[in-house]
């Protein structure tokens, strides 16, 4: 178990109310009250979460050409554990205390359930990455990992107008007014109107 440099702290808490962990023009992330959240830390300092509970992930993963539509909006329904790295600023005065029924609400056994979930999590997002925990703190930005229907994780990274996703079958860049998508169609690059696509076949340059 190499979590470089991070740890997973001692108690469980909740959230008290509806919370937007991130939004942009791209998408946004949000989780419902009573969601149960374990700090990941860093130096004694909290610098994530472990969430499990009810959310939504939106990311419009949509590239305009002047051929039309390439991609499809990204929707996910959040109700397994995921993992947050980024400032918790807007976390952390929104957690309450946990009781029994919490945990028996998500079919979780105890608190311990959780925090092995949450110890997995962390297991296989940080497995064979050259991430340093570090690193990730000093960004300014926010990273996720979603479990998905693979049993591997789906993983956001956003920073300003900056954003990363990578799922199942596609991913997407965005910085400005440059985006690149890759999916089973082939891959797309648009910058400032212009944009070139790459099928299994054929190029079409626009």
């Amino acid at each position: 178990m190499k979590w470089h440099d991070y740890q997973l702290a001692d108690t469980v808490s909740k959230t008290t109310e509806n919370i937007t962990l991130w939004k942009s023009e791209k998408g946004i992330l949000e989780i419902e009250a009573n969601t149960l959240a374990l700090p990941v830390e860093l130096d004694g300092e909290a610098k994530g979460f472990v969430f499990r509970g009810k959310g939504k992930l939106l990311l419009d993963a949509i590239v305009e050409t002047d051929k039309g539509a390439v991609g499809k909006s990204v929707e996910k329904e959040l109700n397994k554990s995921f993992l947050m790295l980024g400032s918790p600023v807007e976390v952390q005065p929104r957690l309450g205390p946990t009781n029994r029924k919490d945990f028996e609400r998500l079919e979780l056994e105890s608190q311990q359930a959780f925090v092995s979930e949450a110890e997995s999590l962390l297991d296989e997002f940080f497995d064979g990455s050259t991430h340093n925990g570090r690193c990730i703190d000093k960004s300014g930005g926010f990273v996720f990992a979603f479990p998905n229907e693979s049993d591997r994780l789906d993983i956001l990274v956003a920073k300003g107008s900056k954003l990363v996703y990578t799922g199942v079958d596609r991913s997407f860049v965005s910085h400005g007014n440059k985006v690149v998508l890759t999916s089973p169609e082939g891959v797309i690059v648009s910058h400032n109107g212009k944009s070139i696509f790459v099928s299994k076949c054929h190029r079409h340059i626009h």
